[in-house]
């Protein structure tokens, strides 16, 4: 019993995997002419179709490994990087020879290079030039995505301390303006600096008086400049201090008249009171 089920085994083990591997091979065969019609759409621009087609392609064999290459390609060129990427990387994946391995991972370095991804394209050159490293295309994007990487982390650096800076800036600025703040609290309740204040007020005013007297003191010696002219023109119309008018002359000349005129009639008056007789008694 137990010869019969070794055998029986020993069948499945011979029969099987030659047919396993049949099944394959025309899968592959299938898989490969699909390819091959997706390919000639892909080349008449009709980019429906091709999609469509690659895809039967690689739902027929997963050992058909340029199905998956060439509609990454596809997607690649209508700049859907996300879509390329997944069909590049499952290529890659597949894939048992190296030319094909270099292929996908070159162009998964040029879909990290397209999304500015440096640090992961370089990864995927490097492991395309395990693969093959004799390929100076590669060995030339490997360069420029170190160079890009450097140069984005220079410009990163650059970003970062001006940020720094405008924070360290800005913190300095808001600590000036709560010092100032403070300082206007303090001064405002010290009585010393209140009559600072009100000093420097009062300077203020006695600054503006002073420059009202200097402004009248001046015109007042403006007016005494021209007093002199007016002077000498009343001194000519009208009479010096020790010297009489006309009208004066007269008016005096006429009291002295007058009273000379009462003196002569007192004098008249007391000669003929002494002229009168006097009576004598005789006795």
């Amino acid at each position: 019993m137990k010869k019969i089920i070794l055998f029986n085994l020993l069948i499945s083990a011979v029969v099987f995997p030659q047919e396993d591997l049949k099944q394959k091979e025309k899968a592959l065969r299938v898989s490969t002419d699909i390819t091959f019609e997706a390919n000639k759409e892909l080349a008449e621009n009709d980019f429906i179709d091709a999609e469509v087609n690659y895809r039967r392609a690689i739902s027929k064999s997963n050992e058909n490994t340029a199905a998956p290459y060439n509609l990454g390609n596809a997607y690649y060129n209508k700049e859907s990087f996300s879509e390329a990427f997944g069909r590049f990387k499952e290529a890659g994946e597949l894939a048992s020879d190296k030319p094909v391995k270099h292929k996908a991972f070159h162009n998964m370095g040029n879909v990290f290079m397209k999304n500015k991804e440096y640090a992961k394209a370089i990864e995927a050159y490097k492991e395309a030039l395990r693969n093959d490293p004799n390929d100076e295309e590669t060995r030339y994007n490997l360069a420029l995505a170190k160079e890009l990487l450097k140069k984005d982390k220079d410009n990163q650096n650059k970003d970062d301390n001006k940020e720094n800076k405008d924070q360290e800036d800005k913190k300095d600025k808001n600590q000036d303006q709560q010092d100032q703040g403070d300082n206007k609290d303090e001064n405002k309740g010290d009585p010393k600096n209140e009559e600072n204040d009100k000093d420097s007020n009062d300077g203020d005013k006695g600054d503006e008086e002073k420059e009202e007297n200097k402004k009248g003191d001046g015109e007042e010696k403006e007016e005494e400049k021209k007093q002199p002219e007016q002077g000498d023109q009343q001194q000519q119309k009208q009479p010096r201090p020790n010297q009489l008018s006309e009208q004066q002359i007269k008016n005096l000349l006429e009291a002295m008249q007058n009273e000379e005129k009462k003196v002569k009639e007192k004098m008249d008056a007391q000669k003929v009171k002494g002229a009168k007789t006097k009576t004598e008694k005789d006795w």
